[in-house]
């Protein structure tokens, strides 16, 4: 009985975790669209998804690559079909590992950092001062760090699918000494406008939900430090759960759609 009262309270709590987070997602909407605009605001933000984090994607991007390589060698050899491999490493990087990868990567640096960010501001009634000179955290905080994620998460993707494509290359180059010019083609012919499409788009989703997300346990944090910490850590923890929910129900959308 305790059992079922548990989850019971856990999908209440969740529920309501996500409706108040979906309230904010929409007053950080509205924001972008509600002047004054501050386009210094957004390049900052844009910067620290982007520069910060391109290095530390693209690293692990190029080793995921590799790995996918090697272990699709070994799985193709035995049907004689490893020549195959730039099509499967391709086609995985582009449609799924490549964007949750990314969003994860991003999500626990730059949403651990924007929950520590707003979290200090909270407890140190920074954003109560801020309501009382008549300004919006929402509009100052919230909305350029969401449209920052939108523009910067899917370009962040796409560098991180041709580095992964690139590491396979590497692997398939020395283990089946294939010629460079057939990888490339296999993976021209088995990418499509589609499956470019779907990697992209889902990380447009990624990226609101990785500043949502951020921003919303940092507003909630209370505590001093310590629950800036604690706010951190449900924040990444936060991130990277969703990420791979929604990754499902966004690959079964954009499966139909296209």
């Amino acid at each position: 009985m305790r059992i079922l009262l548990s989850i019971d309270a856990a999908g209440k709590k969740g529920i309501l975790l996500v409706g108040q987070m979906s309230l904010l997602a929409a007053k950080g909407f509205a924001g972008i669209f509600i002047p004054p605009f501050n386009l210094k605001l957004v390049l900052r933000e844009i910067d620290n998804f982007g520069a910060g984090s391109l290095f530390l994607v693209d690293l692990i991007a190029l080793f995921t690559g590799m790995v996918m390589a090697l272990q699709t060698i070994y799985g193709l050899r035995m049907y004689g079909a490893e020549i195959y491999v730039g099509s499967v490493v391709s086609l995985s990087l582009v449609r799924e590992l490549g964007p949750v990868m990314a969003s994860i990567m991003v999500g626990a640096r730059v949403g651990s950092g924007i929950a520590a960010e707003i979290g200090a501001m909270q407890v140190t009634e920074q954003i109560d001062a801020m309501r009382a000179l008549g300004a919006s955290p929402v509009k100052k905080l919230v909305s350029p760090k969401i449209l920052a994620g939108m523009i910067t998460l899917p370009l962040l993707t796409v560098t991180a699918d041709i580095v992964g494509i690139f590491g396979g290359m590497i692997v398939a180059l020395y283990e089946l000494e294939i010629d460079r010019t057939f990888y490339i083609d296999s993976v021209l012919t088995t990418i499509t406008i589609s499956d470019l499409l779907s990697g992209i788009g889902k990380t447009v989703i990624f990226g609101v939900l990785v500043s949502v997300i951020g921003c919303y346990f940092g507003l909630r944090t209370t505590g001093g430090t310590t629950g800036v910490g604690r706010s951190t850590t449900v924040t990444v923890v936060t991130i990277s759960i969703l990420i791979l929910i929604s990754d499902f129900f966004l690959t079964k959308l954009f499966l139909i759609l296209f």
